[in-house]
């Protein structure tokens, strides 16, 4: 097996993205070097999709590290960032390959915990074009002044800069909706999803959903190449 990730958005996530993989490969029984799936990431420097407007400019890294990814031949990909999978349809009218699909994994996930209510902390876009918004599961938006708050926590972030300070300004936003009612937070960033790593609060750390995701995926084409082969 193959698996492409298009990452380096930003590097640190998916840094932390092939640990988290290769931790739950472990977990899930392998027994020997030759059994790890071929894993071929693509860290790309495109830019953040942090702000209002993305264009048709902002896109073009992106199709141009999956179409690279797809030239490889690799199984499946995942894109380990959140705001991108707005334009996975988009997207994957540009490649064969199939691409994981965040957003409908996201909702299979809040049905199955039985989530009625959650807070999605993110992306400006995130947030207003409702990437995790379902229908029949109420979802407590953040005000404007706290996006901004959250898009510069994020730039900073990734910039090194200050990394206390944005932790603590995410940690804060956090409280304040699941005091509000929220059940839980979906960290809608992957940024974000490194900045709270070690609190302790409800929520969905999206790097290490993007990794489940994937093992569940890989382990789904396995058994479906050792059926046809049977066959």
């Amino acid at each position: 097996m193959k698996i492409g990730v298009l990452g380096g958005i930003g590097p640190e996530s998916t840094r932390e993205f092939y640990s988290i993989l290769i931790n739950i490969i472990q977990q899930r029984g392998i027994k020997r070097n030759p059994d790890f799936p071929q894993i071929i990431i693509n860290s790309i420097p495109a830019p953040e999709l942090i702000y209002d407007n993305i264009s048709e400019r902002n896109l073009k890294p992106y199709i141009k590290g999956l179409k690279e990814l797809d030239s490889f031949d690799v199984d499946f990909i995942v894109m380990v960032c959140n705001t991108i999978h707005l334009f996975h349809e988009r997207l994957q009218k540009e490649i064969n390959t199939e691409i994981l699909d965040l957003r409908k994994e996201m909702k299979k996930l809040l049905i199955r915990k039985n989530i009625k209510s959650f807070t999605v902390l993110g992306t400006p876009n995130t947030i207003r074009k409702g990437l995790y918004r379902f229908e029949g599961i109420r979802s407590i938006d953040i005000n404007n002044e706290e996006m901004k708050q959250l898009t510069n926590a994020i730039f900073n972030f990734n910039r090194g800069i200050g990394k206390r300070k944005q932790i603590q300004t995410v940690k804060n936003i956090s409280e304040k909706y699941l005091k509000a009612g929220s059940r839980i937070i979906i960290l809608g960033c992957t940024e974000l999803s490194l900045m709270l790593k070690n609190i302790e609060i409800p929520k969905i750390d999206t790097i290490k959903f993007f990794a489940e995701i994937t093992v569940n995926k890989l382990e789904k084409n396995k058994s479906n190449k050792y059926a046809e082969a049977k066959d």
